[in-house]
């Protein structure tokens, strides 16, 4: 793991979407945290040690989701499933499949496997999957100021974890969507159509892999659609804020459905410059706690008082 000295930034953004302002300043102490998301191999050491069962390999309970159509309560997960042409983008489902039989063992389907992606990031994985791995290797998911002071790298206000260029003298610093989303994508390979090996691009300013692409990462804080307003005094700087509350978190366009959320951060290899501009740092998105994709994974942390 790699130890961050902590401080007091500056935090989220007034730039880009909603829900990433105001930008205010908060505190956070120091700790250690995993220098690249948790891959294939280290979570079926996991599942190998505990016998852990996934949510998305468990069939739902109907009573958690009233008026759902009988087809869609199975063990399933949603996978990436890009159309052949444009699409109306404000339609999710254009490119997102309620799959059977995905899980993390078969991050594309039913019929695929893990082979050669040993070392790359773990999905398919809920939060409650991320939480009790992260309890099994002793440690614990990070709350969302202390993933994005990480993933800043020591630049504060900088745009994104390596600068404020998004490919400074045309390198690409990060596995995100090269092309249109969500058809056109001039990546070639399957390494490159979807997650990469972690490492595979380079670190921030704190030695950290993917803290910006590759996977969206779990992080321990109820979501709330905007930031607390700054403190008028630095006497009053949050420190170690915690997010939102659970009863806050339920997504209002679904009311029906009492599924909390979580902050995910540091955008994914489907994050695009047409769709989805969230490759940065402040960069934030709500997930429903029982909802696994083969975009999302996590990393953990350790806090003060504890070493790895």
């Amino acid at each position: 793991m790699v130890r961050i000295a902590g401080g007091t930034f500056r935090m989220g953004s007034d730039r880009h979407y909603s829900e990433e302002a105001p930008v205010h300043r908060v505190t956070v102490s120091d700790f250690w945290i995993d220098p690249a998301p948790v891959t294939n191999r280290a979570f079926r050491a996991f599942v190998e040690a505990t016998g852990h069962v996934t949510m998305a390999e468990q069939p739902p309970d109907p009573k958690d989701y009233p008026g759902a159509l009988p087809e869609m309560i199975k063990a399933a997960s949603l996978v990436f499933t890009p159309p052949d042409h444009a699409v109306d983008l404000r339609d999710w489902s254009q490119w997102w499949s309620f799959t059977a039989g995905a899980d993390w063992r078969h991050p594309d389907g039913p019929h695929s496997t893990l082979d050669g992606l040993d070392d790359h990031p773990v999905v398919h994985v809920a939060y409650t999957d991320a939480e009790a791995y992260a309890a099994w290797a002793g440690k614990a998911l990070p709350t969302e100021a202390e993933w994005e002071f990480a993933a800043r790298g020591g630049l504060e206000d900088a745009e994104f974890a390596w600068g404020d260029e998004f490919m400074p003298r045309g390198k690409r610093m990060a596995n995100t969507w090269e092309g249109e989303f969500p058809h056109k994508n001039r990546k070639r390979g399957r390494g490159r159509r979807r997650t990469t090996p972690v490492g595979a691009f380079p670190a921030n300013g704190y030695g950290l892999y993917d803290m910006i692409g590759n996977v969206w990462e779990w992080t321990a804080d109820w979501y709330t659609p905007r930031h607390e307003a700054d403190a008028p005094k630095a006497c009053c700087i949050p420190e170690n804020p915690r997010g939102g509350r659970q009863e806050e978190s339920y997504d209002p366009r679904l009311p029906a459905v009492r599924i909390p959320r979580k902050v995910l951060k540091g955008g994914s290899h489907l994050c695009a410059p047409n769709y989805c501009r969230r490759y940065r740092p402040a960069a934030r998105h709500a997930q429903p706690v029982d909802t696994s994709m083969s975009h999302v994974g996590f990393r953990c942390v350790l806090r003060e008082g504890k070493t790895p």
